[in-house]
């Protein structure tokens, strides 16, 4: 089995960000070494600045059927599961090139990020184990 998962998030939509949640909190429980590497559209669903969840237009209408199996199933937020994975010991960085583009510093991001790293060092530790680009 893979001892090591780095996970790119580029999407700042809900409906990718739900799996990145999924897949951080899973592996982290397998004991794997997870890093989530949040770049582009993503880093504006990790700052303090309260966002509404943001779903693509051909999923609109699926919506309500998803959080409401959601609800019923006792399922957490994509929040709460990299909170979770974080638990776990799964790290979490900003990029800095995207955080400096739109004007981002450390103290805009909210608790889920542990610190902005360039793409040398995210590469770097992501060496050996699988990536997933999300």
């Amino acid at each position: 089995m893979l001892s090591k998962l780095s996970i790119i998030v580029y999407s700042g939509t809900d409906d990718k960000l739900i799996p990145v949640g999924v897949i951080a909190q899973g592996a982290a429980a397998l004991g794997m070494d997870v890093q989530i590497f949040v770049t582009g559209w993503a880093l504006t669903k990790f700052t303090k600045k309260q966002s509404n969840p943001v779903w693509p237009k051909e999923f609109e209408n699926m919506v309500p059927m998803l959080m409401e199996g959601m609800k019923k199933s006792n399922a957490p937020s994509w929040i709460e599961m990299v909170k979770e994975a974080k638990s776990m010991g799964a790290k979490v960085y900003a990029c800095s090139l995207m955080a400096s583009v739109m004007g981002l510093k450390k103290e805009d991001f909210n608790e889920l990020i542990d610190d902005i790293v360039g793409v040398a060092t995210f590469l770097q530790q992501a060496e050996g184990g699988q990536t997933l680009f999300i």
